[in-house]
């Protein structure tokens, strides 16, 4: 399988994850590690544990080459898990729960997994995956009691750290290869916004989502302390916040419109945070400027894909005047764009999001025509992973995202993005959250249909919404109808389900 060749990196320090946890267990014992609920585990205990489950690893012959897949949401057990399958050698499997279980019968034959942990939630869905053994995430301890702890693996830089499966929900589920250079390499990023082993970070969404481990795996690498929400919930997030001072968080956008619109916000102390990150979905200028007003600390939006390649940040405290980009491109990351027919176009130019950088992916496993699908190969042969998004890179070095490339409506022969249209509906005061999708239209062959979700107690109507933004859109762009909406369908990480509306009209 053709492979993504990444550049090197001057001076570079490889961080073996394994080695990392067990030197933390070792220097900051009596630091705790992970907080859920109301249990506190010390460094010392989470090394422990992690040596003994890798032990066991072992003992059932799972190391390098091999893969163990898990089914289960947030909890210590899992992080457990996860760390001793890296330690081991071995390479994890987080499937998404989110999925049906024909696509995660699926991804358990593609991945090769002999092992599945799950969930007690979660357990009977696993037994007809078709693992060779399903064991209860509840109790991996108990099941690793009677094996000798074990020293972490020797790996290289080649090795594979995990597989992050795409959903499944259509078509064949695709298996994204990260091995320990991109995390390794991933770790350098996050220390360059300012976090240290002494700081403490809030996770939220599921470990199977690299929105998570973007938070939780430089944490545990730098002896960091790891507070972990089994679901998120607004209240309990504040709460938490305030009584365990976390520096740090990493949350979705659809985390923080909660959060703002949370009537109790402003009764809890949130001092202590230094910085939020962002990541899944671009942030609303509307949205920044609420969080950077209410919330103490920095807020920092991540643009990247799983695949890696791409990446930016916007440091919102910086740049004010760019809150309507997704950030500036990153060290040691060179993004360009391309049009339709693969040729790379001048700066400044509006076209398809190409990038190459420190963390690219291996490829799609078990996929060698889609791996050479996202590839996009410049004329000195380097590597470039496709992003599928449309935007432009302007002469600051920020990106401005417009689209993914299938969300794209092609209306009497004009191509209309649907950001556009969505970033008009947002200025409507009392409008806080949109999506615009194709419908077929017989006059024009596809028209925009815009979904609003209105503030609570609000009195504007559909077709009012509708006046607003068609007055502030050209003649080409105008929007066809409006729906109001109690809520959009999202996944589990926050991201508007599109799909899932364009299904209700292509049933229809």
């Amino acid at each position: 399988m053709k492979r993504f060749t990444p550049p090197e990196v001057e001076n570079e320090a490889f961080l073996d994850f394994g080695a990392a946890i067990q030197a933390n267990a070792r220097d900051k014992a009596e630091r705790p590690a992970i907080i859920l609920g109301e249990t506190s585990l010390t460094w010392a205990d989470f090394g422990a544990m992690v040596a003994q489950v890798a032990g066991k690893l072992r003992a059932e012959g799972i190391g390098r080459g091999h893969y163990v897949a898990s089914l289960a949401e947030n909890s210590i057990g899992h992080i457990v898990l996860y760390s001793a399958v890296v330690a081991a050698g071995a390479c994890i499997v987080p499937l998404p729960f989110s999925a049906t279980p024909e696509a995660l019968t699926r991804m358990v034959e593609d991945s090769g997994s002999r092992l599945l942990f799950a969930s007690a939630a979660q357990r009977q869905v696993a037994e007809g995956l078709g693992a060779e053994q399903v064991i209860g995430m509840e109790t991996v301890t108990d099941w690793a009691a009677d094996a000798e702890p074990a020293a972490p693996a020797d790996v290289a830089p080649d090795d594979l750290f995990n597989i992050i499966y795409s959903s499944g929900t259509t078509g064949l589920p695709k298996g994204i290869l990260h091995d320990h250079r991109f995390r390794s390499r991933q770790l350098r990023r996050i220390t360059n916004f300012g976090m240290t082993g002494d700081d403490t970070m809030v996770i939220s969404t599921p470990i199977y989502s690299n929105t998570t481990l973007f938070g939780m795996l430089p944490a545990l690498s730098l002896g960091a302390t790891l507070i972990v929400m089994a679901k998120f919930n607004t209240l309990e997030f504040l709460d938490l916040s305030q009584r365990h001072r976390p520096t740090h968080a990493i949350l979705v956008p659809v985390q923080y419109m909660r959060l703002m619109a949370e009537p109790r916000f402003d009764e809890f102390d949130l001092s202590s945070y230094r910085c939020k990150f962002s990541t899944s979905a671009p942030l609303p200028g509307k949205l920044i400027a609420k969080v950077m007003e209410k919330w103490p600390g920095n807020l920092i939006e991540v643009y990247g894909m799983t695949e890696g390649g791409i990446s930016t940040a916007l440091n919102c405290e910086a740049f004010p005047d760019k809150w309507d980009t997704v950030g500036r491109v990153g060290a040691g990351v060179d993004m360009r764009v391309i049009d339709e027919e693969g040729n790379e176009l001048p700066a400044g130019s509006f076209g398809e999001l190409v990038g190459r950088g420190p963390s690219m992916t291996q490829g799609y496993h078990n996929l060698p025509d889609k791996t050479s699908e996202l590839l996009w190969r410049d004329a000195e042969g380097k590597d470039f992973i496709r992003s599928g998004d449309m935007g432009r890179i302007d002469e600051d070095g920020f990106v401005h995202l417009m689209d993914r490339k299938k969300d794209m409506i092609i209306s009497g022969g004009f191509n209309i993005y649907a950001a556009d249209l969505e970033a008009v509906l947002r200025q409507h005061p009392d409008v806080t959250d949109t999506a615009v999708i194709a419908i077929p239209s017989d006059a024009w062959g596809e028209t925009p249909l815009g979904f609003v979700v209105l503030a609570s107690g609000s009195s504007a109507t559909a077709e009012e919404v509708l006046e607003f933004a068609n007055a502030r859109l050209g003649k080409t762009q105008r929007i066809s109808k409006i729906e109001v909406r109690d809520e959009l369908p999202r996944s589990d990480i926050g991201k508007i389900l599109k799909k899932d509306l364009r299904a209700e009209y292509e049933a229809a």
